[in-house]
Order: C-alpha cells, then sequence, then structure tokens
C-alpha cells in the first residue's frame, strides 16, 4: 500500500542516495522548482548522495548546462546519469549500425558528437531514411504534432527491417502549461507497427546501471535497499524502479496530476484508482518534492 507522505525529510533518513528524476520533479520544463530544490539541499546537508537520472536524450554536460538555465543549483544533485549518455553509449558500439536516420528536435546533431568513453568507437553517419542501416530518434521533429504523422515512414522502415534506438523513453512531458509528445511516443509507435524499439533509458535497465556507476564514482558504495528513486512517471520512474527493486516516492502532482486530483496533495482515493488502474506500486507518494 502506498504511503503519502508529507515531505521527503520524513523519510529521508532510511535512505543515503537518490535517484531524482528531473522534468516535473526538480523543474517544469522551463524554470526550477524552489521547494524541490531546497528539499535535495536539505538532504545533502545530511550527508546524502543525489544522483539526477533523466529520460533526457542529451549528454549529462548538455543537462548540467539546460539546469544553469533553468536555475537548478548545483549544490542540489551530485551527478547526472541521462538516457542520452547510455544510448549513445550503445549507438557508438553499433547497435543499429553506421549509417542511421536520424529523427529529432533542430540542434539534437549534438548527439552524434564524438564520445571518449568507449574503446574504437563505430562512424556514425546520419543519412536519409532509404540508405540507412538503423534509426537514432532522439524526439519528434514537431514535438506538438501527433506521433501518428511518422506512419509512412516507419512503414518503410519497418518493411527493411531497421530498429530504432530510443533516446528519450518518455511518450510525454509538459513544457510549462504546454503538453509534448517525446522520442518514447515514437518509439511506441514503431513497435505497434512491428518494428524493433531499443531502450536505453526508465524503465530500462541500462540508466540504473549507469546511475549506479555514477553514484560509485563519488566513493560511496551504497546497497540498492538505501536508494530512493523519486519521479512523477508511473510508467518511467516507478515501473522502473520496481524492476530494479528501489523503494521509490511518486510525484503525484507532474503527469499524474489530474488523475490523482492533487492540489497540495493526492487525494488518496483517486490515488489508489490510478495506480490499480496502471498496475504501479510505488513506496510513497507526494505532491510536489519538497
Amino acid at each position: 500500500m502506498t504511503r503519502i507522505i508529507p515531505t521527503l525529510s520524513d523519510i529521508s533518513t532510511q535512505y543515503d542516495a537518490l535517484f531524482v528524476d528531473l522534468w516535473g520533479c526538480v523543474h517544469d520544463g522551463v524554470t526550477a522548482l524552489p521547494q524541490a530544490v531546497a528539499a535535495l539541499q536539505a538532504y545533502r546537508k545530511t550527508g546524502g548522495k543525489v544522483v539526477l537520472v533523466t529520460n533526457s536524450p542529451r549528454p549529462h554536460a548538455g543537462v548540467e548546462q539546460q539546469l544553469v538555465t533553468f536555475g537548478v543549483p548545483d549544490d542540489s544533485w551530485d551527478a547526472i546519469a541521462t538516457s542520452g549518455d547510455s544510448a549513445r553509449s550503445a549507438m557508438f558500439q553499433g547497435v543499429v549500425g553506421k549509417r542511421v536516420w536520424h529523427i529529432g528536435y533542430p540542434g539534437d546533431e549534438r548527439f552524434f558528437a564524438p564520445i571518449g568513453v568507449i574503446e574504437n568507437p563505430i562512424d556514425v553517419q546520419p543519412v536519409p531514411l532509404d540508405q540507412a542501416e538503423g534509426i537514432v530518434c532522439t524526439g519528434p521533429q514537431d514535438p506538438l504534432a501527433d506521433p501518428a504523422v511518422m506512419r509512412p515512414e516507419f512503414l518503410l522502415a519497418k518493411q527493411r527491417g531497421l530498429k530504432l534506438l530510443c533516446a528519450n523513453p518518455d511518450i510525454i512531458v509538459d513544457r510549462g502549461e504546454q503538453r509534448e509528445w517525446c522520442a518514447g511516443a515514437l518509439a511506441q509507435l514503431y513497435t505497434e507497427m512491428g518494428g524493433e524499439s531499443l531502450y536505453f533509458g526508465k524503465p530500462h535497465p541500462p540508466i540504473y546501471d549507469l546511475a549506479r556507476r555514477r553514484l560509485a564514482a563519488l566513493g560511496t558504495d551504497i546497497p540498492d535497499n538505501r536508494i530512493l528513486a523519486i519521479g512523477d512517471g508511473v510508467l518511467t520512474d516507478i515501473a522502473g524502479a520496481m524492476g530494479e527493486d528501489i523503494d521509490s516516492l511518486f510525484i503525484t502532482g507532474g503527469l499524474a496530476a489530474a488523475n490523482t486530483k492533487t492540489q497540495t496533495q493526492p487525494d488518496p482515493g483517486a490515488l489508489n484508482a490510478y495506480l490499480q488502474k496502471e498496475k504501479s506500486n510505488p513506496t510513497f507518494a507526494i505532491g510536489y518534492l519538497r
């Protein structure tokens, strides 16, 4: 049974590290959420470690720069693990071939910048679909457009047997008051059409392996039963934590705010109904990280 808590500090002494989602928890895609930042700063002052675990397709250095623009101070976190880091490592190891058709936002070309942590990386080249050996999806070209607009291209890609590397398994995000589609929506469509999609962010194991490595690099050996995962996505953050057997704190005021009738806190009945519908069982829940 999920327990609704008033603040992070009510349970934080049970954990030595946090795996914290960003979008919808620490910022809203436009600016930092002050109460969340203050909660993480207070936790770190007690000696706890904070690893930001995000499905952003950006490398961790790009996310760090983005946090500055959003006003998230660097004393609120210790390390960053991104879906982009994990996906780029796989891409440069040749998981979808050398010649790839890229689907993404303008500016996502940085995803193909050389990577220094892979021994003998392959030379990956973006090419048109009809020349591609595989697909790299960092996001839709238009995040407001229905993913179904990709059906004609995906039909051709499926017929050619191309695998799709998904750099961000999120289906949707809220940028301020605007809801947008993510790469995960396109990968989901491609899979439904009979194609093969490969995922490297939450809820899939590669990003948790990366998060643990980032945590270990801080010089701490923390077992899973002392790690708390925090996020607003039951299909990503909470499902991933459940799969890794890590305790979780569900932020109900993010993607599921309407479903859980969250004002300051979720309505208990609405929360239980939503979790039963989604077959999800977070350890704790709270309206907003604070």
